[in-house]
């Protein structure tokens, strides 16, 4: 196997630096962006499997001899491997492996910004199968692993239970987060307001919970949700990368 990584990038590219893919003789894992770049990419690894080479390092113009136009230039690096880098994102705690749970697993696994795990009561709770990438954690009372939980950590609360969904947001609001959202409608969150504050939580402290999450002009299907849910969080995560770059 050859693993394809853009080391760099100069102007306007389909992928950012650090992105990965890994080729076999007749399988084909992660994308660099797509394009006559990818199958440019692809052919020089199958190459290189077939030539038996360890390595190899080339920069690739985005322009009219590759039949793109996007201006830019990207280096590659191959290399043999036998899996892609893991993830270094951002921990993103999924609280229940239910439908939503899982549509939440199954959308946000493949983008390298978060490393998601998924929280449930039960081992049989949980799919058969989670998707690459996603670390299930079995916790009888999930409260109480919230205090092991990363305080730069993102939280989606998607219990079976709306008892276990407050005893969640009482627990991260103790214990502090990056971000928190809670599946729900307007009067389920009017309600945990009221619970949370008679809790000890000021309005501001609540205010940080997101409730409903996702974007529900989208509907209520769990993946129509998952996608809402990944669209905001990308955007989040898009404004502290434009930030840093800035302050950086």
């Amino acid at each position: 196997m050859i693993r394809v990584r853009v080391a760099s990038t100069a102007g306007s590219t389909p992928r950012e630096a650090g992105t990965e893919m890994l080729v076999g003789p007749d399988q084909i894992e992660g994308t660099i962006g797509g394009g006559a770049l990818e199958w440019q990419a692809i052919a020089t690894a199958r190459r290189m499997i077939a030539e038996d080479r360890d390595a190899h390092r080339e920069t690739v113009p985005l322009g009219p001899s590759l039949g793109q136009c996007c201006g830019g230039s990207v280096v590659l690096e191959f290399a043999q491997a036998e899996a892609l880098t893991a993830s270094e994102g951002r921990p993103l705690w999924i609280w229940g492996a239910g439908h939503v749970g899982r549509s939440l697993a199954s959308v946000l696994a493949p983008l390298p910004d978060f490393a998601p795990s998924v929280i449930d009561v039960e081992a049989d709770r949980f799919p058969n199968a989670l998707p690459d990438g996603v670390t299930p954690i079995v916790a009888a009372e999930p409260p109480r692993l919230v205090r092991h939980a990363p305080t730069q950590a993102d939280h989606l609360i998607v219990t079976y239970s709306h008892d276990l969904d407050l005893k969640l947001c009482d627990a991260l609001l103790h214990h502090g987060f990056a971000s928190c959202g809670l599946i729900g409608s307007a009067t389920k969150w009017a309600r945990f307001r009221s619970r949370l504050a008679a809790l000890g939580h000021t309005d501001a402290q609540i205010s940080r919970i997101a409730c409903p999450i996702g974007d529900p002009s989208l509907g209520k299907h769990p993946q129509a949700i998952a996608v809402g849910v990944a669209a905001s969080l990308l955007s989040a995560s898009g404004r502290q990368k434009a930030q840093g770059d800035r302050t950086g």
